[in-house]
């Protein structure tokens, strides 16, 4: 229970954080990021509290796969406001 209110309250703080972005695009990929990350972290206590060494190994790898899945999501979210900014310069020199 108290793992989950950490969580609840980390994501809450991280999506108050994240008010300060320029695009939604990059806002939902950071708070995906986020919440990934959180898992990631879970995963790893789990894996640490894990009475044997195969279910260790999986949390472990479930938790690798939640990071990467999080830096994916991050990368996805800043590509993507790299492209919608992209699209805003071409639009606005054919305007001029």
């Amino acid at each position: 229970m108290k793992k989950l209110i950490v969580v609840v309250a980390a994501a809450g703080l991280i999506s108050l954080a994240a008010c300060n972005k320029s695009t939604p695009a990059e806002n939902a990929s950071d708070n995906t990021a986020a919440a990934l990350d959180n898992t990631a972290d879970n995963l790893e206590a789990a894996a640490d509290n894990a009475t044997n060494t195969a279910t260790e190994n999986t949390l472990e790898n479930a938790a690798n796969n939640a990071s990467a899945a999080a830096d994916a999501a991050k990368e996805a979210g800043d590509n993507n406001v790299a492209v919608n900014a992209a699209e805003a310069n071409t639009m606005a020199a054919k305007k001029k």
